[in-house]
């Protein structure tokens, strides 16, 4: 697959789209802008911040009840699936901003479908984690 020659489409304040480059990337690179991306899904996102503070609990709490290792690599797993599912709606709903109105009008569903992937991870990711804690404190 070629590369046709021709103007570029970006604003010329934009930075060169990774897409259009030729070289391979460099490792650092790739890192660097996985880190950007990172920013820009969790700067302004407020639910964000609220999963990110309920993860801060969950692992205060796995800590002082001794959670097993075992356990706490699953409470890991749902922490991070949660966090996950909620970049992915940051970006889509960073797409959907920059969509005309009418694109906007056809794929508005998209919007509710990721938020709904983003509550039936957090619903799991608590039904795991009472079932764990409860184990948990009825040890004690």
């Amino acid at each position: 697959m070629s590369v046709l020659p021709g103007p570029s489409l970006s604003p010329p304040d934009m930075p060169e789209s990774p897409v259009s480059r030729q070289v391979p990337r460099r490792w650092r690179d790739k890192f660097r802008e996985a880190l950007r991306g990172l920013k820009f899904g969790v700067r302004g996102q407020s639910s964000f911040f609220v999963h990110f503070f309920c993860a801060a609990l969950v692992i205060a709490a796995a800590l002082v009840l001794r959670c097993p290792l075992i356990e706490g690599c699953i409470l890991l797993g749902c922490i991070g699936l949660v966090l996950v599912a909620e970049l992915f709606n940051s970006a889509l709903e960073t797409l959907f901003r920059g969509l005309d109105e009418d694109a906007r009008a056809r794929v508005w569903p998209c919007l509710d479908i990721a938020a709904g992937a983003v509550l039936l991870a957090s619903g799991f990711a608590v039904v795991i984690g009472g079932l764990i804690f409860l184990r948990l404190l009825s040890l004690l």
